[in-house]
């Protein structure tokens, strides 16, 4: 059995295994996750919950007749959430933060930066956040499934090193178990290609409607971003006790990039710069040799017009030296620029942060 190092981990569980009934919350398959994530803890890992099961756990709130309406699944999850986190809450004797998200969150880079930062917050003072698609303000029909991608995601932007998804089944096979007794289990995917996107069967539950599919959809994410994935059985608590002592158990994916260079082609290709910081010698050595953060006093000019959490770049005399996404808006920061962290609040009646971009969100160039 592979042995299986991380630090910061994205955990998804889903529908199936928070109401395995369909008709409300049950602690049956999440003891032992739950020990799982004390345990990690303890040794000075970091965990980020993603749960499904909002729309299951007030499914018996709300009446409906034969398929309940958009409206009605919604009022189930505006029930069911409250149920879900407190289903959770009571598991440990620690703070659990609740995060609703969509996919538009993730997308607006100001949401994603705030997002980020908020993750970052929660992680720094010990509390578990329990990320959940926000299905009470939906447009489209309702997937639990679709929190699959949406771990992907968070595990993307907490800049995890690690997601974890909690199946049904022990992970991916060469045909579905449930209907081949002949079918193979894969132990390890090194490149997630055409056929093993053709493996994927559809959806595993009554409860839940991502199946296989979304799963290697988000292991495809992370892959390329340089996060392993694991798929696990979440009703296997020996599962849970073989990561625990660092062995692989499921299907791990192995990242076909190193986190820093998926973090420099996401920062260097996909954001345009909207403007330009140019800096001062200090901020250049503690940028360049230090891996520091940008501060506002290391900033002598701004130029362009761009928002909070937009990208934009950093230059030292004529050279872009770095590019990264900043907290600050342009305005904000001809007014700060040249001044100790400290005074931001002073000069503008807020703080965004004590840096103007934060080393998590900068590239060197």
């Amino acid at each position: 059995m592979s042995s299986l190092s991380w630090q910061r981990a994205v955990i998804k569980v889903g529908s199936a295994l928070i109401a395995p009934d369909g008709k409300g919350c049950s602690s049956q398959y999440l003891l032992p996750i739950a020990q799982f994530i004390c345990n990690s803890r303890a040794q000075g890992k970091e965990v980020i919950l993603v749960s499904s099961g909002s729309v299951a756990a007030g499914r018996n709130k709300i009446a409906f007749k034969h398929h309940p309406s958009i409206a009605e699944k919604q009022a189930m999850a505006a029930i069911g959430q409250t149920h879900m986190m407190a289903n959770w809450a009571r598991l440990f004797d620690f703070d659990c933060a609740q995060i609703l998200l969509t996919a538009d969150d993730l997308h607006n880079r100001t949401r994603y930066v705030n997002i980020k930062n908020t993750l970052r917050e929660l992680l720094r003072n010990g509390a578990l956040p329990i990320v959940n698609e926000n299905d009470t303000v939906a447009i489209n029909e309702l997937k639990v499934g679709d929190n699959d991608n949406l771990a992907a995601y968070t595990a993307l932007v907490a800049r995890a090193d690690t997601l974890i998804i909690c199946s049904d089944i022990d992970g991916l096979y060469n045909a579905d178990p449930r209907q081949n007794p002949q079918a193979k289990f894969i132990p390890t995917v090194h490149e997630i290609d055409k056929q093993i996107h053709d493996l994927a069967g559809g959806a595993g539950t009554s409860v839940g409607t991502g199946g296989m599919r979304t799963k290697i959809q988000a292991a495809e994410k992370c892959a390329k971003s340089g996060i392993q994935t694991l798929i696990v059985n979440g009703r296997n608590p020996d599962v849970f006790k073989q990561l625990g002592q660092g062995k692989q158990a499921g299907t791990l994916f192995v990242p076909s990039k190193n986190r820093d260079s998926a973090r420099t082609q996401w920062l260097r290709h996909t954001l345009r710069s909207k403007g330009t910081l140019v800096i001062d010698d200090g901020a250049e050595q503690a940028l360049m040799r230090k891996g520091a953060s940008l501060l506002p006093s290391g900033i002598t000019s701004v130029l362009g017009a761009f928002k909070a959490g937009e990208a934009v770049d950093i230059r030292y005399k004529d050279q872009i030296i770095a590019k990264g996404l900043t907290l600050y808006s342009n305005s904000e920061l001809i007014q700060i620029k040249g001044l100790r962290s400290d005074k931001i609040t002073e000069l503008l009646g807020y703080s965004s942060g004590e840096v103007i971009i934060h080393r998590d969100d900068m590239v060197l160039l």
